[in-house]
């Protein structure tokens, strides 16, 4: 049986990564902070099944007494301060986390379990002020956010461990990727929660910022299989995960209204200048060519299906809540 250590298993991809790894037969041990909130709902049904240990990014002491202990075969990097409008307003913060939390977990890697596998979460946030479309494994980074920026750290301290220190190391360049499990203060939870508490007669509006910033969206349970992919292969590379596709939060909105149910979306979104980020990504689409061609990894939950999947389960949570009242 392997043994996987996830930081960042409370999260969307957490979650989701720990239900992969669970059934491909692994031990799978969660890293989390302690708190004094419980913050395991998207694992909930897993808690089980999974080790937790307590841990923190910024201890070294810390992270390298875990791996130690854990003696994991595969190490997932998932933890940050990930949200990217926070990382403009903590950005001492996020740099700890989203940088230089990065480089602990390889310093201990490197000094007692050399021969782990390890996967770091990288950002299509990296590309920002992008140089050229579609964005791909080689092209140059551009961040826009504190967030970005440290990404981009953590990304190329992974590709220096790499290659000083012989290490298995590799780097998922992951475009956004969403689900049902996402935070709400995300744009696309935060419109089909919002879509939710209309439909429901909880709410008349939903306040935005800018609707044609774009992307290419995915569905987390797809990106965490990339994950995995790539840590089971003969040589360590860096690979972009995305569908190819781009739509607009325009688009989102559009087809999150329509799937309740309620029309057109005019008549109820807001502008709001608040949730205009200060340097905005404007176009974000990736070439993940090389994942298909070597990992043999293909997106199976479309952009409209993803829409569809978000804001249906969040009218049923809404109308359960409302019950239960």
């Amino acid at each position: 049986m392997k043994t996987a250590l996830v930081t960042g298993i409370t999260g969307q991809d957490g979650s989701f990564l720990a239900e992969l790894l669970l059934r491909e037969g692994y031990r799978v041990v969660g890293m989390t902070r302690r708190t004094s909130t419980d913050v395991h709902e998207r694992i909930a049904h897993l808690v089980d099944d999974v080790e937790f240990v307590s841990g923190d990014l910024l201890d070294q002491m810390s992270v390298a007494s875990i791996v130690d202990e854990v003696a994991p075969d595969e190490v997932y990097n998932l933890a940050a301060q990930s949200f990217v409008p926070a990382s403009w307003r903590q950005p001492v913060l996020t740099g700890e986390f989203t940088a230089l939390g990065v480089t602990r977990v390889l310093e201990a890697i490197r000094a007692v379990r050399p021969s782990a596998r390890f996967y770091q979460a990288s950002s299509s946030e990296m590309f920002g002020k992008v140089v050229e479309v579609p964005q791909t494994e080689t092209t140059a980074f551009y961040p826009r956010s504190p967030y970005g920026v440290a990404k981009v750290y953590g990304h190329w301290i992974t590709v220096n461990y790499r290659e000083s220190y012989d290490l298995f190391a590799v780097s998922g360049i992951l475009f956004n990727h969403e689900s049902q499990r996402r935070g709400k203060e995300f744009v696309t939870r935060k419109i089909s929660d919002g879509v939710a508490r209309i439909k429901h007669g909880l709410t008349g509006t939903l306040a935005l910022g800018n609707l044609d910033a774009k992307r290419d969206w995915g569905f987390a349970g797809d990106y965490v299989r990339a994950m995995w992919l790539m840590l089971q292969r003969e040589t360590p590379e860096d690979y972009v995960i995305a569908t190819g596709r781009t739509h607009s939060v325009r688009d989102f909105v559009r087809i999150a209204f329509e799937t309740a149910g309620l029309g057109s979306y005019e008549r109820y979104v807001t502008l709001d200048p608040r949730f205009v980020r200060p340097a905005e990504v404007d176009l974000l689409v990736g070439d993940a060519s090389k994942a298909r061609r070597e990992l043999g990894w293909e997106p199976e939950v479309s952009f409209e299906e993803l829409v569809e999947l978000m804001v249906r389960a969040d009218c049923d949570r809404v109308a359960a809540e409302l019950a239960r009242v």
